[in-house]
């Protein structure tokens, strides 16, 4: 008997049945395996990305506050950097008081970050009114300035001497420079 497909068809059948059986192993082998991890890395993602979103927002948020405080605290930033200068300081403040004496800067300690030195000063004035002016221009300063308690009021006839104590706060840097010698030597 003879067959009525011919040998090209027989031939192309073979080989499409094979290509067949080649696609669903490799994607039984490859694929489905490959989806599976392509699923749970696709779910990964969302949950990374919704995290960086969430760090965007937290970073942006940060962002706008820090440089909301940097304008408003511009002054206050600035004084921190400022080194305290007694002669103008004293030509700055010598409106105030009919005369007005710095004693010498002493350095106290330092508070942390802060170098802070003491000023004892003496000084006249005709009215209470006055020093409290003068420490209204303290706040306004190029430093930051504490007065310390006590403050000493004397009446010496119509002028009233007084006296105290005031804090100068001042930023420490750090010098982190080596020099060629010492990283040499290292």
């Amino acid at each position: 008997m003879k067959s009525s497909i011919s040998r090209p068809h027989i031939y192309l059948l073979v080989l499409s049945t094979l290509l067949f059986v080649f696609v669903l192993i490799f994607s039984f082998a490859v694929l489905v395996p490959s989806g599976k991890e392509y699923r749970i890395n696709r779910v990964d993602l969302k949950k990374v990305s919704i995290d960086l979103r969430e760090y965007e927002y937290f970073h942006d948020e940060t962002l706008d506050v820090l440089k909301n405080l940097r304008s408003e605290n511009r002054q206050i930033i600035t004084a921190f950097d400022t080194v305290f200068n007694p002669q103008r300081f004293e030509k700055q403040n010598k409106n105030y008081f009919s005369s007005l004496s710095i004693s010498p800067i002493n350095p106290v300690a330092k508070e942390e970050e802060f170098t802070v030195y003491e000023v004892n000063t003496t000084s006249l004035i005709s009215s209470p009114a006055t020093f409290y002016n003068f420490l209204d221009s303290i706040n306004k300063s190029d430093w930051i300035m504490g007065v310390d308690f006590p403050i000493d009021f004397k009446r010496d006839g119509e002028m009233i001497k007084s006296s105290f104590t005031m804090k100068v706060y001042s930023n420490s840097k750090d010098d982190n420079n080596t020099t060629a010698s010492e990283s040499v030597a290292k």
